[in-house]
């Protein structure tokens, strides 16, 4: 039996807590393990993994968490990992409280322990192992101890049920986390609680409180950076120990109040089965019917997988801190920054069209650091806030501040040494240059200047399209020449976006399908960046001579094969040198729309979700690092026939949905519902409202309105 199925059947039987779920449901379609397993197949990859290497695939987290929460409660199998849990392995090290899945946070590791000696880790089998959303379980082997967990907003719920109920003891490994940890602190509060703090940049306050009395607090080199502190357990209850722990970033006393309102006297049902609803209602905003198994079971864990980040940062009294790191308090909720350049393609819309309140506060949020530091915030390369908030503004987000936020966003897109590296090269040349490099390898460091060029004209496009509707026709207009810049990157007799020189000359020697971190392109190569122009598919066709010359460049990206010697991190899980993979050209499977070939795009598109998710021997691999849910808002939108092709225009690119009904509950608590007739891949009409269709788009309007899509197959 495979791993998916085994998963299935323990998370309904596993629970030693009496909880059930007494109906079928959502959450027992998600797989948490979905992106914790190594992708190893070269076939897929694309090349052979070199000794030692573990590919950037999935980089996901099998814990606990509410959608946009402070807290992620998830075991740790090995520090300085993506996410600390690699299916792999064998032995847990702590439970930890933060996560994203970027080698980083994975703050405050607790492990409970039963006489350790001087060994704090423990093995632990998959058979022994079960988790949902807001739950879960294992069963720790070398101190036989069955370990649950659930959490809330800002808190983390442990319960330990310990064989031998003496010498039990917690481990307090605060010198640990996925970044470098400077100082911490731990004291004792009364019979049984504990209070402090871990340092890593800024402090991650903690405030836990246990049903057991604690004997003593252990601190193994307080002062040093590799010390420890463990929290001795009084002898005498015989029942599961239970530990309620608040987080917050601001301070001890908030990180109390959060857990007194958040947790307060309520038993672990009682936050597990809260959680669960939470999870219900979320995952329940869009009803599949049909489809396989396998196909559910990954279009619910990819849905899942979209809600876990941005992440809360404010407490319960509304305090956070800010981008100064002075604590501040606003009437919204305080959200990090999105992984701008992963997900603003879809994942950040598909954010917007479940939680809009979520969306709201994070331009909010984002507005906050842009009044404390004088831009909005970007994220790894691009200046894709741009696109994030005018897709959001122009789908009916926009409780907040416009006038202000588009002001900085201004400032963004137009001041030299700011958000934008090297935008006055930008602006006065049309292009970003990158100097001339003899022999340039994968890490060669420079300005990517062709992908910086493209993904700044779409920005530039995007804000545009937030000028229009303020009516600033002057920068609109300048906008949407800058617009076309992407058009000077291209290169007429090789047909690619090719690097220039600072005199403008094309960069030589040139070899399209050599990946670069950041030579001329950002983790791409020339192939998977030369068919990205979302807002300008029109103007791209035509520099490629036509539909036909079009046509051919595309089919030959999905064709011409990828040369194992060509070793990237991140650049992997090749469709001939289209890479899946990474994000730069997860747009160029929908491109034959744009020539009028529908039928080309689903063949790519229905390999990709096939074959590239939910991948190796147990079926818990993806294609590529999820990258804050990007790579699972992708299949989301893909498997339900509908992708955010430009997401700052509120309009969807209708493809064929995996399911035969896709129901869509709006936040106007409408339905918009999608429905597949016929058989076949091949798509021959849309219909609206039982009206056809021209072109292949539908308005956002359906998901403010509702209605009926009808994609008709032949």
């Amino acid at each position: 039996m495979k791993r998916l199925s085994v998963f299935l059947f323990l998370s309904s039987l596993a629970s030693t807590d009496g909880w059930s779920q007494s109906t079928p449901s959502y959450t027992s379609y998600v797989n948490t393990f979905v992106g914790t397993a190594p992708l190893t197949d070269p076939k897929i990859l694309g090349y052979t993994l070199p000794d030692g290497w573990r590919s950037w695939a999935g980089l996901t987290f099998p814990g606990s968490s509410l959608p946009n929460a402070m807290v992620q409660l998830s075991p740790m199998t090995e520090y300085g990992s993506g996410a600390g849990y690699e299916y792999e392995d064998d032995i847990i090290y702590s439970f930890t409280h933060t996560n994203k899945g970027h080698w980083n946070l994975c703050n405050i590791p607790v492990l409970p322990l039963s006489n350790p000696g001087t060994k704090y880790q423990s093995r632990f089998s998959h058979a022994k192992e079960s988790a949902s959303p807001g739950y879960y379980q294992v069963y720790l082997e070398d101190y036989k101890i069955n370990v649950s967990l659930t959490s809330t907003l800002r808190c983390g719920f442990h319960r330990y049920e310990y064989t031998s109920q003496n010498d039990r003891q917690l481990l307090f490994d605060l010198a640990k986390s996925n970044n470098r940890i400077s100082e911490w602190k731990i004291e004792q509060v009364g019979d049984s609680a504990v209070k402090g703090y871990q340092r890593a940049g800024g402090n991650i306050y903690f405030y836990a409180v246990l049903n057991n009395k604690i004997s003593r607090v252990e601190k193994q080199a307080e002062s040093d950076p590799k010390g420890y502190a463990i929290v001795h357990l009084a002898d005498g209850n015989n029942g599961p120990v239970e530990m309620k722990i608040g987080l917050s970033f601001v301070s001890e006393e908030n990180a109390k109040q959060n857990l007194e309102q958040e947790i307060g006297a309520r038993s672990f049902e009682d936050i597990r089965q809260a959680a669960n609803n939470t999870w219900e209602q979320l995952l329940s905003k869009v009803e599949v019917k049909g489809g396989t198994d396998k196909q559910r079971t990954m279009f619910y864990s990819c849905l899942y997988r979209s809600f876990l980040w941005p992440a809360l940062r404010s407490d319960v009294n509304g305090q956070f801190r800010d981008a100064k790191g002075n604590t501040a308090k606003a009437d919204f909720n305080y959200y990090t920054e999105p992984s701008l350049w992963d997900t603003y393609r879809n994942k950040d819309v598909l954010l917007g069209l479940i939680s809009p309140q979520v969306t709201l506060d994070v331009i909010k949020s984002m507005k906050d650091v842009g009044d404390k530091t004088g831009f909005i915030p970007t994220f790894f390369h691009g200046d894709h806030g741009q696109s994030s908030i005018a897709g959001a503004y122009l789908r009916g987000i926009d409780n907040f501040d416009i006038k202000g936020t588009y002001n900085i966003l201004l400032k963004n897109a137009n001041q030299d040494h700011g958000a934008r590296p090297h935008v006055k090269e930008y602006i006065e040349k049309g292009y970003i240059s990158d100097p001339d490099v003899q022999h340039p390898h994968v890490e060669t460091k420079a300005k990517a200047g062709v992908s910086k060029t493209l993904e700044y004209a779409y920005d530039d496009y995007s804000l545009a399209q937030i000028a229009k509707k303020l009516g600033d026709t002057a920068n609109y207009r300048i906008l949407m020449a800058r617009s076309k810049n992407y058009r000077n990157m291209f290169d007429p007799a090789t047909r690619f976006m090719r690097g220039r020189l600072e005199n403008g000359d094309w960069i030589q020697p040139f070899n399209p399908q050599y990946p670069y971190y950041e030579y001329m392109y950002r983790e791409a190569n020339a192939w998977q960046v030369s068919f990205f122009a979302p807002h300008d598919m029109p103007g791209l066709i035509k520099l490629y001579g036509g539909p036909k010359q079009f046509e051919s460049k595309l089919d030959s990206l999905f064709t011409v094969p990828w040369n194992p010697q060509h070793i990237a991190r991140n650049v992997e899980t090749m469709i001939g040198q289209y890479c899946h993979g990474n994000q730069p050209d997860h747009e160029a499977p929908f491109a034959y729309y744009f020539i009028n070939k529908p039928e080309k795009s689903q063949q790519i598109i229905d390999t990709i979700l096939n074959t590239l998710y939910g991948i190796g021997d147990d079926g818990l691999a993806l294609c590529g690092m999820d990258d804050a849910g990007e790579m699972s808002a992708w299949y989301v939108f893909a498997a339900a026939g509908l992708y955010t092709f430009s997401a700052t225009d509120p309009e969807y690119l209708v493809t064929v949905p995996l399911f035969d009904e896709v129901r869509w509950k709006t936040s106007t608590n409408k339905t918009l519902t999608i429905t597949r007739k016929g058989n076949s891949r091949k798509l021959s009409g849309i219909k609206v409202n039982g009206k056809a269709q021209k072109g292949y788009f539908v308005p956002h309007d359906l998901f403010k309105n509702g209605g009926k899509i009808e994609v008709v197959t032949k």
